[in-house]
């Protein structure tokens, strides 16, 4: 489903023609509250970069959100993956930073860069595993949500558009058990499915009676 064709689903169930910017907000807030709720490959990205040597801090992508992990990789290829800490752990760890070596842990700086500890002692390159907000819909036109699942959006949204039109309670809670049904199905895709290894885990096996 894209996004003319959500809008259009909107308007017609709803039966009422919304603004473009109305639309965009139901469209966005329920794209929000699916990013947060679920994890999904979809919502994954993978960097590389490069540690300074004497520099311990660590600029990240804009569009982090969180992070899965954060390699240290030497010239021979060997990844050595820093352990997340508190910034004033890593303050008290290593106070002077000219106490260098391959780096360990690394915290949250600001809301630019990390901090890293020890001080690198070397030009590494790292690699980035981090969790991100995909284009929305509304600007992008077709997602990964709208072409895979897009019961969890439409009923998303409609949910936000019924209660920007302060609906009766019953359709509101209509609609709310409706995108909860749609976010279990999804969350069995993201978490059950998608991310298991069969090899390790086996096969996902539904209960008979």
């Amino acid at each position: 489903m894209n996004y003319s064709e959500l809008t259009a689903n909107i308007q017609d169930i709803c039966e009422q023609t919304f603004t473009a910017d109305q639309l965009a907000m139901f469209t966005q807030q329920a794209e929000q509250q699916i990013y947060n709720t679920v994890d999904l490959p979809a919502l994954r990205k993978n960097q590389t970069g490069t540690l300074d040597t004497s520099n311990k801090y660590l600029t990240f992508p804009t569009d982090l959100l969180y992070v899965y992990s954060l390699a240290a990789v030497d010239s021979d290829g060997n990844y050595s993956y820093l352990l997340p800490k508190d910034a004033n752990f890593v303050r008290e760890a290593y106070p002077n930073p000219t106490s260098t070596g391959l780096p360990k842990y690394y915290a949250f700086f600001d809301d630019t860069a990390f901090i890293l500890g020890p001080t690198p002692d070397d030009t590494y390159t790292v690699e980035l595993h981090y969790g991100y907000y995909p284009e929305s819909i509304v600007t992008a036109g077709t997602t990964w949500l709208g072409d895979e699942f897009d019961s969890a959006l439409l009923n998303g949204a409609l949910m936000e558009a019924v209660r920007f039109q302060k609906g009766e309670a019953d359709m509101v809670a209509l609609y709310e058990k409706r995108y909860v049904q749609a976010m279990t199905l999804l969350s069995n895709l993201g978490d059950n499915k998608i991310k298991r290894d069969a090899y390790r885990n086996g096969l996902n096996r539904r209960k008979t009676a």
